[in-house]
């Protein structure tokens, strides 16, 4: 313990080393070699090109830079290794291949600093391919030292706030946003190359519409009026596919005033497409190649984990009623409930509780028995379809019962992924729910959506039969790099201030 309290004592206190850092930069400014000065370094190579590619690179010079994260020795030659956008790289350092005055002068260098490297790539006698440095340029000085070596950055919640060091520090984090990038440029390609035109539509909105969430609200100086972040791109989408853009997608930010939970962040990113002529089970083939190509094309196989799951994204995945899920999963067969107050009963009676704010009605308690009963059960990818009306009021009702709509989710792992319908275009109908969501926001739920007569006045120009679907980038990605929480695959996740 005596020991441990003297190693302790030895160790200058954290302020002191961060003296010692604006010390060394001071001090190099007065001598007129202020890294902050330095503007440009021209790099020739980075550390996993020259890896492998060694065979055809042994001897050659090259320019390398990136951020010191370790030095050993400190004799007439130091080992180092430097950390670029593609990995790292060991750095040999001798003094009789820089000079005296430059090998002092590195000899002062602190991990974290960032430098330009030219050498010569070479093989250590132990077999490690490095770069033996000719010249060594300090290109940035760090003047927070990195956390501890064998501690690291573990605590998630600094981690998420300061996600600049949590890359240096835990080089692995970079492949979920990796893998993130890939998964978006699939999505891409995907509905590029089936015929789709990639557009953009506002984010600020004079209606909320298009989903059932709370919007952010902000103000308009020069207009002077309110104003919603959007909730969901739908609403414009389709008004284009009545303009005759027959097949458009819109990847981008959506906004809702929520909770934050693993699965939840206040902003987040979807992608959402439309097609004309066609109808949700279009899109249930297209979401299922989709996902399953992703699956294969990133990671090597249709088989993942995920949340502690064994997953098989194989192509061919269940597609089933939600009337059929809730008797498959509770007993209750709401297809031979004939009544909204017995449809009530029979949801209570398996401990199902319509929520305050929700009308007893058969689809609400049909929806309900799903949410609360079923959802928490569905692991393998499946597709849950005819979702109730009172729901889903952007979506088409179904010609064998008008209680339900063509409508679809995806669930993986106890998670929603997507969400499709058979787009509404009754504008009368339309019209009709709108006026019912009117009512329920008259009536304090204020996740309720806007009557949005512009969209009713498109509408009414004729909106053709179309398929719309809506799919979360974000639980995509976790699920594609076994993520627990939205928060690791976000860069710079929402965050409560610091007190």
């Amino acid at each position: 313990m005596a020991e441990k309290d003297n190693h302790a004592q030895n160790e200058p206190a954290l302020s002191e080393l961060l003296q010692i850092r604006r010390d060394k930069l001071k001090e190099l400014q007065e001598a007129g070699q202020d890294p902050f000065q330095i503007t440009r370094f021209a790099v020739s190579a980075n550390s996993a090109g020259i890896k492998a590619q060694f065979e055809a690179m042994e001897g050659q010079m090259v320019s390398i830079a990136g951020r010191l994260m370790s030095k050993r020795g400190m004799g007439k030659a130091i080992f180092c290794d430097l950390q670029d956008g593609q990995g790292r790289i060991q750095i040999y350092v001798r003094i009789d291949e820089l000079g005296e005055e430059p090998f002092a002068r590195f000899k002062k260098v602190d991990i974290g600093d960032i430098v330009g490297v030219e050498g010569e790539v070479f093989r250590t006698k132990r077999g490690e391919i490095s770069v033996k440095a000719h010249t060594v340029t300090l290109l940035s000085k760090s003047l927070l030292p990195l956390p501890e070596k064998f501690h690291g950055l573990t605590d998630k919640e600094t981690r998420y706030r300061q996600r600049y060091v949590d890359l240096i520090v835990n080089p692995e984090v970079r492949q979920a946003f990796v893998v993130r990038s890939q998964f978006i440029k699939h999505v891409r390609d995907f509905l590029d190359g089936r015929g789709y035109m990639e557009v953009e539509t506002p984010v600020l909105n004079t209606i909320s519409g298009g989903a059932t969430a709370r919007p952010f609200i902000t103000h308009h100086n020069t207009l002077d009026i309110d104003m919603y972040m959007r909730i969901a791109t739908e609403l414009p989408l389709k008004r284009l596919v009545v303009g005759g853009m027959e097949r458009v997608y819109e990847i981008g930010r959506i906004f809702r005033n929520e909770g934050m939970d693993p699965k939840h962040n206040p902003e987040f990113t979807t992608v959402e497409l439309y097609q004309a002529y066609a109808d949700f089970n279009d899109m249930m083939d297209l979401f299922e190649e989709l996902l399953s190509s992703a699956a294969r094309k990133l990671t090597g196989s249709y088989q993942l984990c995920w949340q502690g799951e064994e997953l098989d994204l194989t192509p061919g995945w269940p597609r089933m009623t939600m009337a059929e899920a809730v008797k498959q999963y509770t007993g209750l067969d709401f297809m031979s409930i004939g009544s909204d107050s017995e449809a009530v009963a029979a949801a209570k009676g398996i401990g199902v509780e319509l929520p305050e704010g929700k009308d007893p009605t058969w689809g609400n308690a049909l929806y309900e028995c799903f949410d609360q009963k079923v959802e928490s059960s569905l692991i393998q990818p499946t597709f849950i379809t005819m979702h109730p009306v009172d729901v889903s009021p952007l979506a088409k009702r179904s010609p064998k019962d008008p209680r339900l709509t063509e409508r679809f989710e995806l669930f993986i792992c106890r998670s929603e992924m997507g969400n499709a319908f058979s787009e509404l275009n009754d504008p009368i109908d339309q019209r009709a729910r709108f006026q019912k969501e009117v009512e329920a926001r008259i009536h304090g739920d204020d996740e309720a959506g806007m009557m949005d007569e512009d969209f009713l006045t498109a509408l009414e120009y004729g909106l053709p039969p179309t398929g719309g679907l809506g799919i979360g980038i974000d639980r995509c990605v976790m699920m594609l790099t076994n993520s627990d929480s939205i928060r690791d695959v976000i860069l710079f996740p929402t965050m409560k201030p610091l007190e």
